[in-house]
Formats: structure tokens, C-alpha cells, sequence
């Protein structure tokens, strides 16, 4: 469906208009605690992860937002009190980072700033990697930036002239301009919000800032909030740790442990560095690895020949240690190298891989006790570790065929000056004994998978990761002092002895590549910080519980489970950034991640504290100031402590009474706990799961209050690629709108996907959508306008009275059928299968009713189809539901506060498959019919003078056979098709299989045989339409019935 002009686009913008006015006016989604009884009300309570305001709205958002607005709208129906707040988060670095940027380009270029044109060039240093490496490091934060380089020219590809974007030097600002237009581009979708319960984070919000210092206060009184030195991710250029909120690329990544071994080295170095030959400190190549109990088996060391590497001086081990600059970065930020001055590096030399090669090392715990030599591998790589590998051919399939490609080629030793007294005599040293691979596994593995060289990745890799798993979990030590134990029960231990030994160092760095908000690559340092005890296993045990508790899919509550056992102290705090400082130690701000665990607690209450005020600046209609809502009146009202009229006799001359505080207990009580909680997966390792740990510690001895139900949804895609600003596949929630409309835009949402896989928005599906819509709209016109006037009822062979053509029963029951689809789809929040039901197949039940009876259709099926397709379209696709329910239908209420519509009478099964069974035998009958007619016995030729013409014969009769049973060959594939369906019957075997399983009967069937997988296709494809109903021997319909 193509659409020429904006005509009907304009019709429906201005519909939608009309509707979110009469939305507002009649406070429609404003939803209010029942003074009484409110115990006996059911209540439907859900949220959403507040979005960041450094920036418009844009389709992902939007896409996860759908969930719940669909949701609200489907729950509202089913007669429960709906309530979706919307909050604005302001809180972390990226809002300051972004106007103090925009400060120093105008102080540097002036204001308006005037780039010099190399300077204003998108940056150059987004570093291109192999594909082993993944993405470019910072493509996310081109994508972001639509490749701009400095802010105000990212504030230019907003669409804002010169004097507005210098207002944004002021972070305050922000805080105003981008909430404002959030709000007002989701207005514009017609959410279902409460927008009085809406806010903002940061102290700039008085109310919000008390409730956070509340919770923390709270958290610090339980012992969950700890202070010391923690492994963090850090930005050296904001001299902070950096949180998920505050990276381009990384979110989610955590500090990885490794184990530096120091290689000591034994020999002299080339002449250029003669110098080196003369230090009096030992000097060391250091390795990271994983995996210290295998070192045993050390043979040699690794380096790559073209990597840079540094010498760099390590004060607090006395000692030059070789590894990368990159690596050598993380070490001056965990004290390896100077504690006194964090990030600071010595260098004292520049080698390339070449120059380290040959060099002959002391490898800790090695049987070959007297060195061994530094040799080339060209698959390290210097983004992980330190660029310097141990070696230990037994156990690593990696170490042994690179190994074996220099033993075997003489000319590789000879390109790097290599003798053979350092390669050929070192043979791998059995040093685990790992079930079905021996005691040499590498090689053993090597062999089997017969992998000939390191060119081999596919096959390394799954060699790898084989002897990896049964060695580490399955294997048993061969040497002395650990014989005989499980290698995972030692790592820790021979770890330890290292690093007692002074024969190793523990180092961390980012597990994958983290990019800060401000473009520099973020390391792992060792901070003094205020962090949350994540780690503790009494707190991790009550997380599980609230895990064990959720309603949510297996794959969500794997990844939650996943993260609560790895998950370790989070750092709570930072010094630069906006946000709510520490109560008790006030040069700290909350992060990000921090104050956004339990603020749906806050949104209970908020339209009375602060309601329709986004900053709080003015108090709601409570009048309640902010600096009397203290501790103390947040514990009665979130943890029922304390007495009302103590705590008013207490503040007895501020804004408190005790009605006021007994109403806003009672608000918290009836909405709480939070019934839906929707996000992206990407949130599951992080927000979520601290969103249960912080529920779990507040709330400790009330299960009822933690979360019921958690939604995730994968990451959206437009038009089956990445959103990116950069390549122009990028889409705002505003200009969606502008361009399909709200419902255009909904209907899209929808039909875009519902599981963790990545979804895809088509704007060709908003576009056909917003078609379709506009002519449902006029279907509706012209039908009520035959319904409204009797004569053209008439004219139109419209029938009232009883029921009397099997149509009507079968249209009926089509409807109720349909009613019924929908509800279990909907309940299951599979919103693609509602659209396919109550937009698609109502609506062709509708034509072919229409069609059956030849226009002549009862009055009231049509106007009971108009009422059930606008309720069960309602909570997608809401303004033209709205408009059609209150300007075309007369209702004089909004169409959400009906409830959702009842059976007029049981599905009836039977009916359902005669109806289907006469549209499948009309198609098959129109396919037979225009097969005839393209066939010669439909043609006959006679001479008209000269000339010979074609004459074309319709047929005159068709006889119908029936019959009662399968031929015994097709019941045969019906029977194995039905015997390997899935254990859920939504599946077939595939066809391979079903062949390979049809063989043996094959020669029974004699000539049949040719036709036995084109039947099974033709089953298929019923199948795909009707069920497992397809593959039943008999019909549950009698063809020959009247």
C-alpha cells in the first residue's frame, strides 16, 4: 500500500489531537486511590526504566515503552485501576560532561564557536579492528553523534540555532529543556501516564533528592553500604569510576581478575639497549593469565613481533616491568606501579616484539627450572592483557601449535634470529590429568580435531574452550603438593602461593572494551569509594528468592541468576556529575545506577508531594515542604515505622498533619508492589538485578512489596539494520510520529517483536499501517451511516430480527473466538499475535461474513463486530479507537472505562471448523475453477467467415466426492507427522527428518511414493494456518451435513 499526499495522514493527526485533548480534559489515565474500599479493588501497577535526558526520545526507547502502554490499556479493560508513571533521569556525568564541553569550546573557538576546518572534521581516532576484535571501539559513539566532533555541533544536528544551544553551557538547563519535550513527545504517542506523578532526578528536585538520601540512609543503617578500595571501572580523563550510564561502548562490563606472572629476565638484552644490562633492578616480562595453576607447565613465553611494548618503572615492586602501554595504564591505577601517584607512568623503554624475542626468562613453578625463551605468536593481540603470553603447550591447544609451527619450520626460527636450542628441546610437561584427553590434553585434542596450524581459529577455538571445560571442572593435578586434587579446587591456592612467592601480581582490567562518554578508554583503578555490598551471600541469598518469586521468562531469570552470582561491591558513589550527594559524606554524589532502584516507590506518592511540578520546585496538593519530609516520615511511610501523631507532635510546626501522612501510607499500600516492570535485556545484568537487591534490603521482611513480574525485550532495529545517526538509519519518537502518526507508530511497535531477540521496526509497516487504519476509519463512516437510516438499511439488504443464514452463527462465533485469542495473547504480552488477531483476521472474518452473505448481513453482528474490534484494538492502536467510540458511536464515556467484552454465548469448536472447512472448500473450488479455465476443454473455436474465433464456455455443473477417510498412504504420514510434532504441538519436524522416517514405507505405497513429500508440504502449510487440528484422520466435520 502506497500513500499519495498527507490527506489521510493529516486526518489522522488531527484525530489524534482531538482525542489526547479529550484524554486530558476528562483525566482519563489519572489514576486516584479509592477513598474506601479501596482493599477489594484489584490494582495494576507498571513501570519503566526512566529514560536519560541528554536528547530527544527515540524509537528504542519508544519500543520498550510500547510494552507497557499495551499492557496498561489490555489490564484497564479486564477492570483493574491502572497506574503508569513516567519519571526523567538527570542523575550521572553525561549532562555535566556535555555543558562544560560546550563551555571550553566556547571559550577556546569563541561563542558562536568557529572550528578550524581540520578540527571540526568527525575524529580520526576511532580505531579500526580485525573482525576477531568485534566493532570499531568507538562506532557506538559515532553512531550517537551522527559523526559529529565537538558538542555544538552535535547540539547542531538537533536543529538548534546558535543562541539556544549556548543556553546548554548551563547544566540547569538541560534539566528543563529535554524533560519538556519528552513529556511532549509522548503525549503525542497518547501514552496511558499519569503525568502528575512525573520528575526529575537530582538535587535539583528537592522531594526526590530527600527520598534517595532516605534510601541511603537506610541502606547504611543494614550494613549494605561499605567504604575502602574496590576495583572499578574508570575514566582517567574524569578522574571517576564510570558507570553503565556514563559509557558509549562496554555497558555492563566488568573488572576482569588476571594473575601477572613475572617472567625474570636471565640474559642480555640487544645492544641498542645496553643500558637495560646495567640497572641493578631486576627486570620482568609480565603475562597475564587466567588460568595460574597451569603453570606448571610452562615451556617458553609468547609476545607478538610487531607489538610496542614499555618498560616501565614499578616503584611499589622495586623492579622494570615489560608489558603494553595500554596494560601499564591499568597498572598505574591499581598502585602496581607508584601508589603515591595513580596514573602516573615511568617509561625507561620502547621495545617492539622483535627486540624482546630470544631473551631467556625465569618462568615461576616451570619444571625447566634453568629459563626458558621468549618466542612469536602472531594471534595476541595488545587490547587484552599485557601483550606477553605464557606458555604451556600440555593444556593450551593455542601454545602447542604454535609451538609446533616453529619446530617444524626452520625458516620461521631463522626470520627471528631464533636457534634451535631455544625451541626444539622444550617438550610439553604433563601437568593435569583430564578425563578422555590424558595427561597432555592440547595434544591430544589437537590430533583428534586434526588442526594443522594456528590459521586453523574455527577448530582452536573449540578445541579450546573442550579442554578448558573438562580440564578445569573434571581434570585432577599430576604434580607434587597438589596431586591428586581437582584442578578447580587449587586455582585460588597455587594463586595465592604465587603471589606470596612475589612471583606474581593480581591486575584487573575491563573484561571488553569500555568507552567513557567523553571518548578516552576507560581502565579498571583501585578507588577509596563508598560502594554496595552486592557481593555479600546473605544479600545474594534474599535475591534469589525474589528471583524464585518472579513471574518472568526462563531466559530472564537465567540472566538474572547468572548476574547475582558473579555480581560483586558496586561502587554507589562519584565527585563530578549531578545527582544527590551522600548524606553522611557530602563531597560524594549517588551515581547513576544507584538512585534508580526503588524510585517507583516514589511515584506512589509523588502527584501529592509534587504533583504536575517536574523539578519540585513548587509543592503539590498536600502542601507539604520538602525539608519536613525527613527520615523519619519516609520510614512511616514506606516501612510503617513510627507513629503519625508522634512524628507531627515532633514537626509540629511544619506543613505535616496526620491525615496527610496516614493518605500517603495508605497511596504506597494500595499500588505497591510494582505488578509489570519493563526494559531492554541489556538492563538485566545491571539495573534489574540491583532493582531486586535494593527492594530485597528495604523491604527485607515483606516479600509482598519486592517485584512481581519483570518484561525484557531485545534491542530494535529499523528497517532490519542498527539505528544509527551516522548512517541516517535513525528514527525520534517525534519524527516517527510526524511521519505515520501515534497509531501508525503503535501498530508498528506491535508488530515489531516480543521475545529477547533483536526486534525490527519496518517503516513500511507504519506506513501500510496508518493506510489500513485510515480505511477502517472510512468503513466505519459508511457502515454507521447505512446503520443510522433505516432506507438505506434497506437498500443495502441489511437484515434485523433472528438469526437465520449459518453465517450469522458462524460469524458469531468467529467473534467470540476471537475475543477469547485475544485475551490469552494479551495476558501473555505477545503483542505481534494480538495484532495478527484483532486488526488482520477480525477484520477478515468481517469480509468474508460480508462476502458469504453477499452484503445482506444482520445489523446486529456489524454493530456487535464494531464494538468487540474497537475494544480489543483499543489498547494498540488508541485514538482511532477513541475517536470512533466517542464521536461516531455517541458513547459518552472514554472507550478505557469499559471493561473487556463478554462471550455472547461458548465457543463453539464444531462451528469454528465448518466454517473454516467452507472457506478452504470455496478456495480450493475458485482454484479448481480458474485451473479448468485455463485448460483447453474451457475453449472451443469456430470460423466467423474467414476467421477463426475462440469461444469461451463456462461451466454448466461440478460434482463434489467426499470422502470419509484418508487413503491409507496419506493416514500414514499423518500418523508419523503427528508422532514428531513437539512436545507443545506448535512445531513439525522438518522435512529432512520426516523423509528419513517415511523410507521404510516408501515401497508400500507403490506409486504413491512420488507424491509423499508434496503432501507432506501441503500439510505443513495447513498446518502453519489451522493447528495440529491438520493432522486428525477424520474430520470432526460431517462434509455431507446440511
Amino acid at each position: 500500500m502506497t500513500r499519495k499526499g498527507t490527506a489521510k495522514l493529516d486526518e489522522l493527526r488531527k484525530i489524534e489531537g482531538q482525542v489526547q485533548t479529550f484524554w486530558e480534559s476528562n483525566k482519563v489515565f489519572e489514576a486516584n486511590v479509592p477513598l474506601e474500599n479501596s482493599e477489594t479493588i484489584q490494582k495494576y501497577f507498571v513501570t519503566f526504566p526512566y529514560p536519560y535526558m541528554n536528547g530527544r526520545l527515540h524509537l528504542g526507547h519508544t519500543f520498550s515503552l510500547s510494552k507497557c502502554e499495551f499492557s496498561v490499556g489490555y489490564e484497564r479493560l479486564k477492570g483493574k485501576l491502572t497506574l503508569w508513571p513516567f519519571g526523567l533521569h538527570c542523575t550521572g556525568t553525561p549532562i555535566l560532561a556535555s555543558a562544560d564541553k560546550l563551555s571550553r569550546e566556547c571559550k577556546e573557538f569563541g561563542c558562536p564557536p568557529v572550528f578550524p576546518p581540520e578540527a571540526s572534521k568527525p575524529s580520526a581516532d576511532i580505531e579500526a579492528v580485525t573482525p576477531a576484535q568485534g566493532k570499531s571501539k568507538k562506532s557506538k559513539a559515532v553512531a550517537k553523534a551522527g559523526g559529529a566532533k565537538f558538542q555544538w555541533q552535535i547540539m547542531e544536528s538537533l536543529g538548534m540555532e546558535n543562541n539556544e544551544i549556548a543556553k546548554f553551557k548551563d547544566p540547569e538547563y538541560w534539566l528543563t529543556f529535554f524533560p519538556a519535550l519528552a513529556v511532549d513527545d509522548l503525549r503525542k504517542l497518547g501514552v496511558k501516564v499519569d503525568w502528575r506523578r512525573s520528575f526529575i532526578t537530582t538535587d535539583a528536585n528537592p522531594y526526590y533528592d530527600s527520598f534517595v538520601r532516605w534510601q541511603f540512609l537506610t541502606l547504611k543503617k543494614q550494613g549494605k553500604i561499605q567504604y575502602g578500595k574496590r576495583y572499578t571501572i574508570f575514566s582517567a580523563q574524569d578522574n571517576q569510576p564510570c558507570m553503565d550510564h556514563e559509557r558509549t561502548v562496554g555497558e555492563g562490563v566488568v573488572p576482569q581478575e588476571y594473575t601477572l606472572i613475572k617472567l625474570k629476565v636471565i640474559s642480555e638484552f640487544p645492544s641498542k639497549f645496553s643500558c637495560l644490562n646495567q640497572l641493578k633492578v631486576p627486570i620482568f616480562l609480565v603475562a597475564a593469565t587466567l588460568r595460574p595453576e597451569t603453570m606448571f607447565g610452562q615451556t617458553n613465553c609468547w609476545v607478538h613481533p610487531d607489538i610496542d611494548y614499555v618498560g616501565v618503572k614499578s616503584i611499589q615492586q622495586s623492579c622494570i616491568l615489560i608489558c603494553t602501554q595500554r596494560a601499564a595504564q591499568n597498572m598505574a591505577y591499581q598502585g602496581i606501579l607508584d601508589p603515591l601517584r595513580p596514573g602516573h607512568i615511568d617509561i625507561v623503554a620502547n621495545f617492539k616484539g622483535t627486540d624482546l624475542l630470544g631473551l631467556k626468562v625465569k618462568a615461576p613453578l616451570s619444571s625447566y627450572e634453568s629459563g626458558v625463551f621468549v618466542l612469536p605468536m602472531m594471534s595476541i593481540r595488545s587490547s587484552k592483557g599485557t601483550g606477553v603470553v605464557t606458555s604451556v603447550p600440555s593444556d593450551s591447544p593455542d601454545d602447542w601449535v604454535a609451538l609446533q609451527d616453529l619446530i617444524k619450520k626452520p625458516a620461521f626460527r631463522t626470520k627471528y634470529n631464533l636457534l634451535d636450542s631455544m625451541v626444539i628441546p622444550f617438550e610439553p610437561i604433563p601437568i593435569i590429568e583430564t578425563p578422555g584427553l590424558g595427561s597432555l590434553p592440547a595434544v591430544t585434542i589437537v590430533d583428534q580435531l586434526k588442526i594443522q596450524s594456528q590459521n586453523d581459529r574455527d577448530k582452536l577455538q573449540e578445541a579450546k574452550e573442550k579442554v578448558y571445560r573438562v580440564g578445569f571442572y573434571d581434570g585432577i593435578m599430576l604434580v607434587e603438593k597438589y596431586k591428586g586434587l581437582k584442578v578447580n579446587s587449587v586455582k585460588k591456592l597455587i594463586q595465592d602461593q604465587l603471589v606470596e612467592t612475589n612471583d606474581a601480581i593480581i591486575y584487573y582490567e575491563p573484561e571488553n572494551l569500555v568507552v567513557t562518554r567523553g571518548g578516552d578508554e576507560a581502565v579498571v583503578a583501585l578507588c577509596d569509594q563508598w560502594y554496595l555490598d552486592y557481593g555479600s551471600e546473605e544479600w545474594k541469598t534474599e535475591v534469589r528468592k525474589a528471583v524464585a518469586n518472579l513471574s518472568a521468562t526462563d531466559e530472564i531469570r537465567r540472566g538474572l541468576y547468572s548476574t547475582v552470582d558473579w555480581l560483586h561491591e558496586h561502587a554507589c558513589s562519584r565527585t563530578y556529575g549531578l545527582g544527590t550527594r551522600l548524606p553522611w559524606d557530602d563531597k560524594w554524589l549517588i551515581e547513576s545506577l544507584s538512585d534508580s532502584t526503588i524510585y517507583m516507590a516514589y511515584y506512589t506518592i509523588a502527584h501529592l508531594l509534587q504533583g504536575g511540578s517536574l523539578d519540585g520546585r513548587k509543592p503539590g496538593p498536600l502542601k507539604i515542604w520538602p525539608e519536613h519530609m525527613t527520615p523519619e516520615v519516609w520510614d512511616y511511610i514506606f516501612l510503617g515505622i513510627g507513629d503519625p501523631d508522634d512524628l507531627v507532635k515532633i514537626n509540629r510546626h511544619s506543613s505535616l498533619s496526620v491525615p496527610m501522612l496516614k493518605r500517603l501510607r495508605k497511596e504506597f499500600l494500595f499500588w505497591y508492589p510494582v505488578d509489570l516492570r519493563v526494559s531492554g535485556k541489556d538492563l538485566i545484568s545491571n539495573h534489574l538485578t540491583y532493582y531486586l537487591y535494593n527492594h530485597t534490603a528495604i523491604w527485607p521482611n515483606d516479600p509482598n512489596l519486592w517485584p512481581r513480574n519483570i518484561r525484557a525485550n531485545g534491542h530494535l532495529l529499523l528497517n532490519s539494520n542498527k539505528m544509527s545517526k551516522s548512517t541516517g538509519n535513525f528514527l525520534t519518537l517525534a519524527d516517527a510520529v510526524e511521519k505515520y502518526s501515534a497509531d501508525g507508530v503503535r501498530l508498528a511497535l506491535a508488530d515489531a517483536g516480543d521475545s529477547l531477540d533483536d526486534a525490527n521496526v519496518k517503516e513500511e509497516m507504519a506506513e501500510a499501517g496508518l493506510l489500513r487504519l485510515y480505511s477502517l476509519l472510512d468503513w466505519f463512516n459508511m457502515t454507521l451511516e447505512i446503520l443510522n437510516d433505516s432506507t438505506l438499511q434497506q437498500k443495502s439488504n441489511y437484515r434485523t430480527g433472528a438469526y437465520t443464514m449459518h453465517a450469522d452463527f458462524v460469524f458469531e462465533n468467529e467473534i467470540n473466538h476471537t475475543i477469547e485469542l485475544a485475551d490469552k495473547a494479551y495476558a501473555a504480552q505477545e503483542y505481534r499475535e494480538v495484532l495478527k488477531i484483532v486488526f488482520y483476521e477480525l477484520q477478515a472474518h468481517r469480509d468474508r461474513y460480508r462476502e458469504v452473505c453477499q452484503g445482506s448481513v444482520h445489523t446486529n453482528l456489524i454493530r456487535r463486530y464494531m464494538n468487540i474490534q474497537l475494544l480489543l484494538l483499543s489498547p494498540i492502536c488508541s485514538h482511532v479507537c477513541e475517536h470512533i467510540w466517542i464521536n461516531l458511536l455517541n458513547n459518552k464515556t472514554s472507550i478505557f472505562c469499559e471493561k473487556w467484552p463478554e462471550l455472547s454465548c461458548p465457543v463453539d469448536r464444531i462451528l469454528l471448523l465448518q466454517g473454516r472447512y467452507i472457506d478452504d472448500t470455496a478456495h480450493a473450488f475458485r482454484l479448481q475453477l480458474k485451473q479448468y479455465q485455463s485448460s483447453k476443454s474451457f475453449k472451443s473455436s469456430k470460423f466467423v467467415g474467414s476467421h477463426s474465433v475462440t469461444q469461451f464456455i463456462p461451466p454448466s455443473d461440478a460434482v463434489v466426492w467426499v470422502a470419509k477417510a484418508y487413503p491409507t498412504w496419506q493416514a500414514q504420514i499423518l500418523e508419523i507427522m503427528a508422532a514428531n510434532l513437539s512436545d507443545d504441538g506448535k512445531t513439525l519436524a522438518d522435512n529432512a527428518t520426516l523423509a528419513q522416517l517415511l523410507r521404510p514405507h516408501l515401497k508400500a505405497m507403490g506409486r504413491m511414493a512420488k507424491r509423499a513429500m508434496p503432501f507432506v508440504q501441503l500439510v505443513r502449510e495447513r498446518f502453519l494456518i489451522h493447528g495440529k487440528q491438520v493432522l486428525q484422520l477424520q474430520l470432526e466435520v460431517d462434509e455431507c451435513e446440511d
